[in-house]
C-alpha cells in the first residue's frame, strides 16, 4: 500500500499533557493489574505473561487494521502492553533468576536495538511518521520492550536500591520533570525526549502501583490490587471521555532522526 493511501491523520494520539497523564495512569494500572493476575490470583508470572501477551497481540492486530485513531482501542492496547511488561519483567528478574540489574540491562539492549533497527530501516523513529503498517509494528514492539524495561527499572531502584517506593517514584518523577524542562527551554531532539519520557513513565507507574498495593511493612499502603486496578481503570475511562482526544499529525517528512 502506498503512503498516499493512508489517512492524513495518524492512528496514534497527539502528544499532549492529557496523553502523558493517561499514560502514567495506564502504567500504574499495568502494575496493579499484572500483579493481580500473577500474584493475587496466584497464576504465576509465566501464565500471566501468556495471558497478557495473547491479549496484546490481538489488540495490536486490531489497532494495525484500524483506519483511524480510536482512543479506546489505542489505550486498551497500551494497557495490555504495560500489563504484559509487568509479568514479563517479573518472570525474567524473579523466575529466571537474572535479577533486576541483569533484567534491566537485557531489556535496555532490547529497547535500544528496536529503536536502532527501526531507524536504520526507515530513517526516523518519530511517532508522527508512523504512517504504515511496517512502521506501526516497530512502534508497538518498541513500546512493549519499553514497558517491560520500565517495570524492571522501577523494581530495581525501589527494592534493591533501598529507596522504597516513594523514594524511587520521586526520582523518576524528577527525571520526567527534567525532560519537561529540556523540552521547554532547549532545542534538544523532540524525538529522543519523547522516547526518554515514554520509558520513564513506566517505572514511575510501577513504583506508584507497588506503593498502592504492597503491604505496609514493605513500604506500601496495602490496598487491594483488584480494587486499585478498578479505580485506576475508571479514572482512565473518565479521562478518555472528558479530555479531548485527537489524532496526531502524520505528514510526510524527510527520513531523519527528527526533532
Amino acid at each position: 500500500m502506498r503512503d498516499q493511501d493512508f489517512p492524513a491523520d495518524s492512528k496514534l494520539p497527539a502528544v499532549t499533557l492529557g496523553f502523558w497523564i493517561i499514560k502514567i495512569l495506564a502504567t500504574t494500572l499495568g502494575e496493579t493489574g499484572g500483579d493481580t493476575v500473577s500474584m493475587t490470583m496466584n497464576l504465576g508470572y509465566l501464565a500471566g505473561t501468556g495471558i497478557f501477551l495473547t491479549l496484546l497481540l490481538i489488540l495490536v492486530g486490531v489497532q494495525m487494521a484500524a483506519r483511524r485513531f480510536v482512543p479506546s482501542l489505542y489505550w486498551l492496547t497500551i494497557i495490555a502492553s504495560t500489563m504484559a511488561g509487568t509479568t514479563m519483567a517479573d518472570f525474567a528478574t524473579r523466575s529466571m533468576g537474572i535479577g533486576y540489574a541483569g533484567g534491566s540491562a537485557l531489556l535496555l539492549v532490547c529497547v535500544l536495538g528496536s529503536l536502532l533497527t527501526w531507524y536504520r530501516s526507515l530513517g526516523s523513529v518519530a511517532v508522527d511518521q508512523v504512517r504504515d503498517s511496517g512502521t506501526e509494528l516497530f512502534y508497538w514492539i518498541t513500546i512493549t520492550f519499553s514497558q517491560t524495561l520500565g517495570t524492571a527499572l522501577g523494581d530495581w531502584l525501589a527494592d534493591t536500591g533501598g529507596l522504597g517506593y516513594v523514594g524511587a517514584g520521586t526520582i523518576f518523577g524528577g527525571l520526567l520533570a527534567g525532560l519537561a524542562l529540556l523540552y521547554l527551554f532547549t532545542p534538544a531532539s523532540r524525538v529522543m525526549l519523547f522516547w526518554a519520557a515514554f520509558i520513564l513513565t513506566r517505572p514511575l507507574g510501577a513504583t506508584v502501583g507497588d506503593f498502592l498495593d504492597k503491604p505496609i511493612d514493605h513500604g506500601g499502603l496495602d490496598f487491594s490490587r483488584p480494587l486499585a486496578s478498578a479505580v485506576l481503570a475508571g479514572a482512565i475511562v473518565l479521562l478518555i471521555l472528558t479530555v479531548p482526544q485527537r489524532a496526531g499529525s502524520s505528514a510526510p517528512a524527510a527520513g531523519r532522526l527528527g526533532r
